[in-house]
C-alpha cells in the first residue's frame, strides 16, 4: 500500500511582497526619526501631517496584512507567544537603553496579542459571512480609532465621549484606554486596532470565498519576497544597525 504524501502549501508572493514594501518604508521611517530625534537635525514636514501619514500607513498595512495572512500560518500559538516575547525584549531595551522613548504596548504586543486573542475565535470566524465580518469590523475600527483620546465616533463626529474612571493604568492603556501620564514612542492598544487586524482577517477569507487567491501570486520578486519572510527578524534588528551607523556617521565621522 503506498503512503500519500502531502504537498507542502503554497506560499503567496503577493503579501510577502507588500509586506517587504512596509518593513523597506519603516526603516526608512525609523531612520529619519533617529536623524531627527537623536542626532538633531531639522526635518520639519516628517514633525507635521505628512509624517503623521507616513507613520500611519506603515502600521496599517503591517496589521491588515498580519490579519489577512493569519489563516496563512502555522503554528499560531507559538508565532503569537515568539511575537509577544519580542514586544517584551523591546520594551525592556528601551526601558534601559532609551528611557525618554520607551515603548510599551507597541505594534509587536499588538500583533502577538490579536493572533493570541484570534486563535480560539478561528472556528467562529469561519462561519461568519465575510462580507459581514469585513464591513463590521472596518466599521468597528472607523468608530472607535479615537478611543484613546477618550471619545467614539467617526473622524470628527462624535458620538459619545467616554467616562474618565476607563483612563486609569497601563493595564487599561494596553486595552486603548491611557491614563494622562502614559507614554510610549510607539503605542498601537488593543482597541481600536484589534479591529483593523480582523478586516485583513476576513478580506482573506473573501478573496478566498470568491476564488481570488490565486492572484496573490501573480507577481514575484525574490529579494522582496525573502525581505517579506524574514519582516520579524528584520524588524528586531534594523534600530541598533540603524543607530550604530547613524552614530559614526555624525558622531565619528
Amino acid at each position: 500500500m503506498m503512503q500519500r504524501i502531502d504537498k507542502p502549501k503554497k506560499r503567496y508572493t503577493v503579501p510577502d511582497i507588500l509586506r517587504a514594501v512596509a518593513i523597506i518604508a519603516m526603516v526608512i521611517y525609523h531612520t529619519l526619526w533617529d536623524v531627527i530625534y537623536m542626532f538633531g537635525v531639522n526635518i520639519p514636514w516628517f514633525k507635521g501631517e505628512a509624517g503623521f501619514v507616513f507613520q500611519q500607513s506603515i502600521c496599517w498595512s503591517f496589521i491588515l496584512l498580519s490579519g489577512f495572512c493569519f489563516f496563512l500560518g502555522r503554528r499560531k500559538l507559538r508565532r503569537s507567544i515568539t511575537v509577544l516575547v519580542c514586544a517584551l525584549v523591546i520594551t525592556v531595551v528601551t526601558a534601559i537603553a532609551m528611557p525618554d522613548s520607551i515603548i510599551i504596548h507597541g505594534v509587536l504586543s499588538l500583533l502577538g496579542t490579536a493572533m493570541l486573542v484570534t486563535i480560539p475565535l478561528e472556528k467562529l470566524f469561519a462561519r461568519i459571512p465575510p462580507v459581514v465580518g469585513l464591513a463590521v469590523n472596518a466599521v468597528l475600527f472607523a468608530l472607535t480609532y479615537n478611543v484613546c483620546n477618550g471619545t467614539v465616533g467617526f473622524g470628527d463626529t462624535v458620538l459619545f465621549c467616554l467616562p474618565d474612571f476607563l483612563y486609569a493604568n497601563h493595564m487599561t492603556a494596553f486595552f486603548g484606554f491611557p491614563h494622562n501620564d502614559f507614554f510610549s514612542s510607539d503605542f498601537f492598544p488593543i482597541m481600536p486596532w484589534l479591529f483593523l487586524f480582523w478586516t485583513g482577517l476576513f478580506l482573506y477569507r473573501l478573496f478566498e470565498k470568491t476564488g481570488c487567491l490565486g492572484y496573490l501570486s501573480v507577481v514575484s520578486c525574490r529579494p522582496l519576497e525573502f525581505i517579506g519572510r524574514h519582516s520579524l527578524e528584520i524588524y528586531m534588528a534594523h534600530q541598533p544597525i540603524i543607530y550604530g551607523i547613524l552614530f559614526i556617521i555624525f558622531k565619528i565621522i
